[in-house]
């Protein structure tokens, strides 16, 4: 009956004096001092408030502004906490003994600063330190008790800042959701939950770092019991490498970490537990999800910096990969860890590169597995680390639809080493340059893993020999020796080497490096040289295939040169060379470079080359039927003995060329022909609908006998200069005949027209002279300005000759004396003018 009575005598106090206080609504001013000595004495740092205002409901406490914890000088200048916004709930109990008691602090959106000084102690180790020393009652302590409790501290939408010094880093946590609270008498606990983040860039997806743990009273601070858990889940894989390294890596994957911390300051066990889902690389879409998971455990010491009992294991298949060994944390850290590799399948390393290299085939299949320990140390007094270690693959075998046979590989023996200074070869400490100048290094003391010279056959008449080393820094490999061009082609597709398929077959000798950094996820280039023997290759849109009598190639890191080139080809032998630019994505990227010669050069075997079967001229329009010419780039130069334009033939060709995905310039385009030489320019533009052909040059000293030989009528001889202006378009002969236009300039001497009499009494017609401009258009001939100097006299021709031989030309001289000239070329009938009456004969 007492108890019942004291409760409701308390009741009824505590009531009373929240009415009064309801009511009254006194001013808290003059208590501010006392709520910041009441807080200060709690957490044991100095507190200060700018203003407090009373808060009733729905629990009585202050409403605190500009909250403001002092850090330990020692440590930072700057507050270790500070919130805008606090509420500092009442314990009521306490004001019943006339005393002011925080039962609990809520902060909104506080910026909390965790300090690490330069003998390694963090500024709120205080806290655990004053746990020992500081008998404060729990947080949730019974009404009855006198002692002033440690208050429940909270916070929300907070960041913690990481200092190193006076110095802030760029690590932060965002979003923090954060308590710290006394959980019994010698019991205290703190949460956090929180996102990591970097000042220094933006982020949108670290995933979620919970943190909870407890501490126990001790004696001293590294006696003290503590056990925490940590998790850090959901992260995604690039935007962990950019919170570590400050950019993103480019590897994509879920991250998931947790760890359970136990023991003292002094004696820590560490238990960690890792793992990526869907671990891929940021360009690779296509495979099934793989995951990389590894188990850890150490012991750590405070009191010494050493990690101790190192046991991590990675199970991969069947096998797994261990490390074990010790560390000591410093300034120079010194190790030591033995890494062992025990039955790990190769089809696991397979899919680990089928997930981290573009271009290797999804059906590849490796049988084996790979066996092998090394050894890493570095003692106090040394200035390098010491790898040592060696392994062996067996049962090594490779599978692939784009791989005609099984690749079987003998026992590959490998050793780990670190590089002596001054041992490596210039490609090495070139490739170790590169490297080092983009992570900002010096003077690297590498680490190597030497591959052994192991043998593969790829169809050659001896196998290849291959070899080579890897590092973390870059990579340098080399293969020798004889293959069938398309299983070496195909051999190197299969491990993810971009090279290209044709259709080919054909001997190769070669002396190919591969060798180059790691960084920026580049592809790999192959370098070296290669000779091809007797290849047979087709190529899409060619009805006959290319021949390759032979050829060698040299590649360079940004080109390669086809020299000594000896093909067959449309009919004809082409001797020449070609470069080609590295890398060479698509074709429209390509600009190459031709210098070619061919025996002989036919119009007609080129149409049939394309089509099977089609009229010489359509060999212009190849293009249409094959729309990979359409994307081609290439510029250079082309020569033959001889070029046949269906029945009409030319000597001595030679070009300069600018083909530019469709469009193909003619330049210095030289030829003889009918007994003299042309040179010239033409366009020719497929990418128009019609095609349109335009061009310029000159004849010069042409024998007119020839000219009549090719048309197959003996109607004209002498000699010819000329120069032309011509134009046309059309996808035939009939188009590009009717469309055609031109302006031709002739000069002609010395000639004769067998079939033109102008009289009875004259012989054939004596061409002393001709000079005339001639306009084709509408299949026609027109002259204009022409005249024609004869035995006769002088003569202005005007009139027109259709390319269909017809003619309808008029001779006329002063005093209106002439003739006119009917019919057809090879039968022209020749009349007076009306003065002469003349009717002039055909002659026999």
């Amino acid at each position: 009956m007492k108890w019942f009575r004291s409760r409701r005598v308390l009741a009824a106090l505590v009531g009373t004096a929240m009415l009064a206080l309801f009511i009254i609504r006194p001013s808290v001013g003059s208590l501010r001092t006392r709520i910041a000595r009441s807080i200060s004495s709690a957490i044991g740092r100095q507190v200060e408030i700018s203003s407090a205002s009373l808060r009733l409901l729905p629990q009585p406490g202050f409403e605190l502004e500009n909250f403001v914890v002092h850090d330990d000088p020692a440590f930072s200048l700057e507050p270790v906490l500070r919130s805008d916004e606090v509420i500092a709930s009442l314990r009521i109990t306490s004001l019943l003994r006339g005393r002011l008691e925080i039962a609990r602090l809520s902060l909104s959106e506080p910026s909390l600063n965790l300090v690490r000084n330069a003998s390694g102690h963090w500024n709120l180790e205080y806290l655990l330190d004053r746990s020992a020393h500081t008998a404060a009652a729990p947080t949730s302590k019974p009404a009855t008790e006198k002692r002033p409790a440690f208050p429940y501290i909270e916070a929300d939408g907070g960041r913690i800042n990481f200092k190193l010094g006076m110095e802030k880093t760029q690590f932060a946590l965002t979003e923090a959701d954060f308590a710290l609270f006394q959980d019994s008498e010698n019991s205290w606990g703190a949460r956090v939950a929180a996102k990591p983040v970097r000042t220094d860039s933006n982020f949108f997806d670290t995933g979620l770092l919970k943190i909870a743990g407890t501490w126990q009273r001790a004696k001293s601070l590294h006696e003290t019991p503590l056990r925490f858990s940590v998790q850090w889940q959901h992260a995604q894989l690039g935007q962990v490498t950019k919170l570590i390294y400050g950019r993103d890596k480019g590897w994509r994957g879920t991250a998931a970490l947790s760890a359970e911390i136990s023991g003292t300051p002094a004696e820590l066990a560490v238990v960690t537990q890792a793992s990526v889902d869907d671990f891929r690389r940021y360009d690779i879409l296509a495979g099934s999800a793989m995951r990389l998971r590894a188990q850890c455990g150490a012991n750590y010491s405070s009191t010494t910096s050493t990690v101790s009992n190192i046991i991590c294991e990675s199970p991969v298949g069947d096998g797994a990969l261990t490390l074990h060994g010790n560390l000591v944390v410093s300034l120079t850290p010194t190790y030591r860890l033995s890494l062992f590799a025990q039955d790990v399948p190769l089809q696991a390393l397979i899919s680990l590169a089928r997930h981290s290299k573009k271009d290797i085939p999804d059906d590849l299949l490796s049988a084996g597995t790979v066996d092998g320990a090394a050894r890493l140390e570095r003692d106090k007094d040394a200035a390098t680390t010491v790898w040592e270690g060696s392994g062996d693959t067996s049962e090594f075998r490779l599978a692939s639809q784009v791989v005609p046979a099984q690749l079987s590989l003998p026992r590959i023996h490998f050793l780990v080493s670190s590089a002596v200074p001054g041992q490596r070869d210039t490609h090495t400490k070139k490739v170790s340059r590169r490297t080092l100048q983009a992570d900002g290094a010096a003077n690297p003391q590498e680490t190597r893993v030497e591959v052994s010279p192991f043998i593969i056959a790829l169809g050659g008449t001896a196998p290849a020999t291959v070899q080579g080393w890897f590092s973390r820094f870059g990579y340098a490999f080399s293969v020798a020796g004889d293959a069938q061009l398309r299983r070496l082609l195909l051999a190197a597709g299969a491990i993810g080497i971009p090279a290209p398929h044709p259709d080919a077959d054909g001997d190769v000798s070669f002396n190919l490096k591969l060798a180059d950094n790691w960084s920026g996820f580049k592809v790999p280039r192959v370098t070296g040289s290669a000779e091809l023997h007797s290849v047979r290759a087709k190529i899409a849109g060619l009805k006959a295939p290319l021949e390759i009598d032979n050829a060698k190639l040299l590649l360079d890191t940004d080109q390669i040169s086809v020299q000594n080139l000896t093909a067959s080809l449309g009919g004809a032998t082409w001797h020449g060379s070609l470069v080609l630019p590295r890398p060479c994505g698509v074709l429209e990227t390509c600009a190459i470079q031709v210098n070619l010669h061919a025996d002989e050069i036919a119009t007609d075997r080129l149409g049939i080359l394309f089509t099977g079967q089609m009229p010489w001229y359509q060999f212009l329009m190849a293009s249409q039927k094959a729309s990979y010419l359409l994307g081609l780039r290439a510029t250079g130069n082309l020569t033959t003995d001889r070029i046949l334009v269906h029945k009409f033939s030319a000597t001595h060709f030679s070009a300069d060329f600018e083909l530019d995905r469709g469009k193909l310039h003619l330049t210095k385009l030289r030829a003889a022909a009918l007994g003299g030489t042309h040179i010239g320019e033409w366009t020719l533009d497929f990418t128009a609908r019609p095609f349109a052909y335009s061009g310029e040059g000159s004849f010069q000293h042409v024998a007119l006998a020839q000219l009549a030989s090719a048309m197959h009528d003996n109607w004209i001889s002498g000699t010819a200069t000329a120069t032309y202006h011509a134009s046309a378009s059309g996808s035939n002969t009939s188009e590009i005949f009717s469309s055609a236009t031109g302006i031709l300039q002739v000069e002609a001497r010395d000639g004769l027209a067998p079939h033109i009499a102008l009289t009875n009494l004259d012989g054939p017609l004596q061409l002393r002279h001709f000079d005339g401009r001639l306009i084709l258009r509408h299949h026609e001939l027109d002259f204009e300005e022409a005249r024609i100097e004869t035995n006769g006299g002088v003569y202005q021709v005007t009139g027109t000759a259709a390319l269909n031989r017809s003619l309808n030309l008029k001779l006329t001289r002063a005093g209106n004396r002439g003739f006119t000239i009917a019919g057809t070329l090879g039968a022209p009938v020749i009349s007076s003018n009306p003065i002469s009456e003349t009717q002039a004969a055909l002659k026999p």
